[in-house]
C-alpha cells in the first residue's frame, strides 16, 4: 500500500540520515521543506521532497494536503500512565496548602497509587491503562516509553510490566518498558529500606529479566526516597541482566543523582527541575540525554528545568509527559511543548526537537522514530491549516492536529 500526500505546507524535522541527538545552538534548527510532498510504504517513509521534483508515480491513494503540514509524531519517554483509579483528592489537597512532602508522608502519593493497583486485577489494569494509551496517540504521540513503581510488592510489579508488555503488543504505537520497583519504601518497609531495596534486587528484577518485562531500570533518587548510593547498587544490579540505567534525579533537590546516572551510563537523567551548575557540567560530553517534565512543574507549582540555561551550556535537552495521577495526571505533549516555551524560553525549534529526536534518543528509537526520514517510520501528524509551525505551541490547549498515523495508518 502506497500513499502519496501532497501541497504539504511545510514538512517539519526532515533528514537524509538518522540523526542521534541534536545539542546547543543545533537545537533552534529545525530542517524543513516548504511545498513539499511524502511518500509513504505500508509502515515506512518511502521519499520525500519538494513538489517540483516529484516524479510521476503510480500509488494506491493520494492526498492533497494544500495549507497543512506534516511533523513526526511526539516521542514521550517518561511516563507512568499503567495506573489505578485517580489521586484527585490530593490535587485538592494541595490547593489546601499541602505540599507534595506533606501529602506523601500522610500516605498520600505514590503509595496511595500502589495500595490502588494492589488491589485491582490485572485486566482492570489494562483496561484503564488502554483508555490513556488511546487518549495520547490521538494526541500526536507515536512513541512511549511506561514506567512501573506503582506496584511496590513483586506480584503488583509484575502485574503492571505484563499490562505494558501486553499495551505493546496490541496497540500500533511504540512502546518501551521501565522497571521502576524503587519508586518509593512501601509502609511494610517503612523502617528497613535496605530489606526493601533487597527484595527490588534480589527477588522482582530477576524476575522481570526471565520474563523479559523491561528496556530499562530507573530509580527514584530523592531525599526521602532513595540515596545516590541505593541508585548505584540498583543501576549496578540491573546491568547484570542488561537493562539500561535511566533515573529519576534533582526534581526537589540536588544530592549528585546526575553524577550517579553519567557514571552509569544512563540513556536519560529525567525532572531537573534543581539544576547545579556541577550537574550541567557532568552532562557534557556524556551520552545521557537530559529530560525535562514542565506538565510536572506546572501541575506541582515547582520551578521549571532551566532549559535556557543547560542548551546554552551546549547540552541536548528532551521534552516528555510524565503523565501519572499524582503529579501531572495528562499526557498532552502538545501541552508540554507549549509549556516549555512559554515558561522555559525555548524556541518553538527546540521544543520541538526536544519532544521528537531527542525524545526518540531518550528511548533508544532514534533509528526508526523522531523525524521524517527514508526507512523511519511513518509515524507523523498531520495538522489543520495554521500559519507557521510556530502555531503549534502558541495556541496552547488547541492541538491543531487534523490527523494522526502510525504504522502508516490514521488512528
Amino acid at each position: 500500500m502506497t500513499t502519496l500526500f501532497t501541497h504539504i505546507k511545510e514538512l517539519i524535522q526532515v533528514e537524509e540520515y538518522p540523526n542521534k541527538m541534536v545539542s546547543g545552538a543545533e537545537m533552534k534548527l529545525l530542517p524543513t521543506i516548504k511545498n513539499a510532498f511524502l511518500l509513504i510504504e505500508n509502515n515506512t517513509i518511502k521519499k520525500f521532497g519538494k513538489m517540483k521534483d516529484l516524479p510521476t508515480i503510480k500509488v494506491d491513494k493520494s492526498m492533497n494536503l494544500e495549507g497543512k503540514m506534516i511533523l513526526p509524531t511526539w516521542c514521550d519517554s517518561h511516563t507512568h500512565i499503567v495506573y489505578a483509579g485517580n489521586r484527585e483528592q490530593e490535587f485538592i489537597d494541595r490547593i489546601n496548602g499541602l505540599s507534595y512532602e506533606e501529602i506523601a508522608q500522610k500516605g498520600g502519593g505514590i503509595l496511595n497509587s500502589a495500595h490502588q493497583l494492589q488491589l485491582i486485577s490485572e485486566e482492570e489494569l489494562y483496561q484503564q491503562s488502554s483508555k490513556r494509551l488511546e487518549e495520547i496517540m490521538k494526541l500526536g504521540t507515536g512513541a512511549v516509553e511506561i514506567k512501573s513503581g506503582y506496584g511496590l510488592t513483586k506480584e503488583a510489579e509484575l502485574k503492571m510490566l505484563r499490562v505494558i508488555k501486553k499495551l505493546n503488543k496490541n496497540y500500533p504505537i511504540a512502546i518501551k518498558a521501565t522497571y521502576l520497583g524503587a519508586h518509593a519504601v512501601p509502609v511494610d518497609y517503612k523502617n528497613n529500606k535496605k530489606g526493601y531495596l533487597d527484595l527490588v534486587i534480589n527477588e522482582i528484577l530477576p524476575s522481570v529479566a526471565k520474563e523479559n518485562l523491561a528496556d530499562f531500570i530507573d530509580v527514584f533518587c530523592e531525599k526521602g526516597y532513595f540515596t545516590v548510593e541505593d541508585a548505584e547498587r540498583l543501576l549496578k544490579a540491573g546491568e547484570k541482566y542488561g537493562l539500561i540505567p535511566k533515573i529519576h534525579v534533582n526534581q526537589f533537590h540536588a544530592i549528585g543523582g546526575v553524577q550517579a546516572g553519567v557514571k552509569f551510563k544512563a540513556l536519560s537523567v529525567d525532572h531537573l527541575e534543581e539544576m547545579r551548575t556541577e550537574d550541567i557540567e557532568s552532562l557534557k560530553d556524556s551520552q545521557t540525554m537530559p529530560v525535562a517534565l514542565p506538565s510536572c512543574s506546572y501541575f506541582l507549582g515547582i520551578p521549571y528545568t532551566p532549559a535556557r540555561k543547560m542548551i546554552d551550556a551546549g547540552l541536548p535537552l528532551a521534552l516528555a509527559s510524565d503523565y501519572n495521577p499524582g503529579s501531572t495526571p495528562s499526557g498532552n505533549m502538545n501541552f508540554v511543548i507549549s509549556t516549555a516555551c512559554i515558561k522555559m524560553k525555548m524556541t518553538p525549534e527546540e521544543a520541538i526537537n526536544a519532544a521528537t529526536i531527542n525524545g526518540a534518543y531518550a528511548m533508544n528509537l532514534e533509528k526508526t522514530h523522531g523525524s521524517i526520514c527514508k526507512g523511519k517510520k511513518a509515524n507523523f501528524i498531520i495538522t489543520e491549516q495554521i500559519p507557521s509551525y510556530g502555531f503549534i505551541p502558541y495556541s496552547f490547549g488547541n492541538h491543531k492536529i487534523e490527523a494522526v498515523y502510525l504504522e502508516g495508518n490514521p488512528i
